[in-house]
């Protein structure tokens, strides 16, 4: 029997479209996307929560534009931002196609729910002038009367026949450029849902478990939802629905990425839960040093292990390792290898320089190779 190698990610192939100038699908890297919940009229609240978000790293930002007054707002919001902005429309076509002259590079709409053939011929003639592509957003807990009669409950199948509908609106008015979702805040309903659409059509997917819950229990249903699907190939790009503020979302994608390989950006930490052994505050250290490197993008290892038992062996593979040693004094390995000691109150700051220091010189090598 032969078992496919535990890092071998297969990952499903699927045609690509462009969300402003950021590719999903196809080659591209997994983008981590989230949501404003500000009022989009609070035009100042709403550029001010994307600032933080991109400062996050987000790829892309969905911003909802319930009435008209959102979508005047949205022209301010789209040229204030530095990333791709998504408009979130769920009945009304005129939102749309106000959305698409506002300059938001995606429209969330499912076509099926605006009502005539008429009207979906006007939004995807909007999305055609003005260069938008659009998701199909299928969500178990808002699916269509006739289906819920047909399968008697929101299922898997459903949820599938449902986006395919959706398409094919889409695809009768020569209209490709759309990625789909089919969410669910049940983690198997989502997962199968996503596992029978990956199979059926090849479009980029939007993954994502919808209201998931506050940041605790969301991330846990998040990362057992979209984990199984990114290590199975299947996902384009995501969304980590909290009950939190939308940075939050975005830190949680990442390391999701981070932790299965599949995309690597910022300081992976790895630390022990610390226990009587530890010769140094292990939680606090990890605290201070993780809020002080936020802002590092370039991708690196950092062990902080409160005692020899693991320190040493887990430092030998990350970039920068730090062991507790006695009498307040302790061993920082560097690439692995045993380099100098640190003294208790020296710790959280000489760390951190450390960080820093090695990220310079990653950009710099980086920069040097591409020249």
């Amino acid at each position: 029997m032969s078992i496919r190698p535990y890092r071998d990610i297969q990952r499903r192939q699927s045609r690509k479209i462009m969300v402003g100038n950021v590719p999903v699908g196809g080659d591209s890297p997994v983008t981590v996307q989230t949501m404003t919940n500000t009022l989009t009229t609070d035009v100042n609240a709403t550029i001010s929560q994307i600032r933080e978000c991109e400062a996050a790293g987000v790829d892309i930002i969905r911003v909802s534009v319930p009435d008209e007054e959102s979508t005047a707002a949205l022209k301010e919001i789209v040229k204030a931002a530095k990333v791709p902005i998504v408009a979130d429309i769920h009945f009304h076509y005129k939102r749309a196609i106000e959305a698409a002259k506002a300059g938001a590079a995606c429209l969330r709409i499912n076509p099926g729910n605006i009502g005539s053939d008429e009207r979906v011929r006007e939004v995807v003639k909007a999305a055609k002038d003005y260069g938008c592509s659009m998701r199909i957003g299928v969500n178990a807990g808002s699916l269509e009367k006739e289906l819920l009669e047909k399968y008697g409950e929101p299922c898997p199948e459903a949820l599938v026949e449902s986006a395919l509908n959706h398409a094919k609106i889409l695809e009768d008015n020569d209209f490709r450029e759309f990625k789909i979702s089919v969410k669910a805040s049940d983690v198997f309903l989502a997962v199968a849902a996503y596992q029978g659409l990956a199979s059926a059509c090849d479009y980029p997917l939007h993954i994502g478990i919808t209201e998931a819950g506050g940041l605790i229990g969301g991330t846990v249903r998040s990362s057992i939802g979209l984990g199984m699907l990114l290590w199975s190939g299947i996902g384009d790009t995501l969304r980590v629905s909290l009950s939190s503020h939308p940075k939050d979302e975005v830190k949680v994608g990442f390391e999701m990425l981070k932790t299965l390989g599949i995309r690597h950006r910022g300081v992976n930490i790895i630390s022990c839960p610390s226990c009587a052994r530890q010769q140094f505050q292990v939680i606090k250290t990890v605290e201070e040093v993780e809020k002080r490197i936020e802002h590092i993008q370039t991708p690196m290892s950092v062990s902080i292990i409160g005692c020899v038992v693991n320190g040493p062996g887990e430092a030998t593979h990350t970039n920068i390792g730090l062991t507790g040693g006695g009498n307040g004094t302790h061993l920082v390995y560097m690439d692995g290898k045993p380099h100098h000691k640190v003294k208790d109150e020296e710790l959280v700051g000489h760390l951190v320089g450390l960080i820093e220091e090695r990220a310079r010189e990653i950009k710099g090598k980086i920069f040097e190779s591409v020249a």
